[in-house]
């Protein structure tokens, strides 16, 4: 059976290259594209593919965020997320989102076709140097969760709120939507038990996030 791919990227040579790719391989089909969240939710209801393969930054809504929206419309197909960002949170985000897989995009092409029949078989796909760096990360978080209580994330979307940053800002730093960086905002303010902006700015001081290099305590 042929595995129905529809591709999600907001640059058209990027698509055409993976298209090139996905069609020379045996068993695969490239049945549609598109440039961004909207139209990738338009392709997805049409084609009603077995893999969608998906950037994490497009204009509008990011891929993480189009992942239930795409689902949506076709609840059997897997979601395979392309990208350049090697941060292990993105993985996280992905696969909480209803992802199947994470790629980067510096992958071979072997292991771009390895991955799309991967998840097209009902199995999930991280890849192999993203798996380390999530165990160090995962041990790294848990060593520290008890002396403090937000994520790698959420430090880095304090650090930028008691910079002085705007929601407008942080989003487009750290490529997540302005609904994204107003809920981590949210979060971040419930769990450290603070009202106020100054409250903020004092916690991330005392926790070295301001310093130059931004590297916290």
């Amino acid at each position: 059976m042929t595995i129905r791919v529809v591709l999600v990227d907001d640059h058209a040579v990027v698509r055409s290259g993976l298209r090139h790719v996905l069609d020379s391989a045996e068993g695969i089909e490239v049945v549609g594209e598109a440039g961004d969240s909207q139209h990738a939710v338009f392709e997805v209801r049409a084609k009603k593919p077995d893999v969608i393969l998906m950037d994490v930054v497009m204009p509008g809504k990011s891929g993480i965020e189009t992942i239930p929206d795409v689902l949506k419309d076709a609840p059997d197909a897997k979601v395979l997320i392309l990208s350049m960002q090697d941060d292990p949170h993105y993985v996280r985000e992905a696969f909480a989102a209803g992802a199947s897989g994470y790629i980067l995009k510096e992958a071979a092409d072997t292991d771009l076709v390895t991955a799309v029949r991967e998840v097209a078989g009902g199995g999930s796909y991280v890849h192999p140097t993203l798996g380390a760096r999530m165990v160090s990360a995962e041990a790294a978080e848990r060593k520290r969760a008890d002396a403090d209580p937000l994520s790698d994330r959420e430090r880095a979307v304090l650090r930028l709120l008691a910079l002085g940053h705007t929601n407008q800002e942080i989003a487009g730093t750290l490529y997540i939507s302005v609904r994204t960086a107003e809920t981590h905002r949210s979060h971040i303010m419930q769990k450290l038990h603070l009202q106020t902006r100054a409250q903020l700015v004092r916690y991330a001081l005392s926790q070295g996030l301001l310093d130059d290099d931004g590297a916290g305590a």
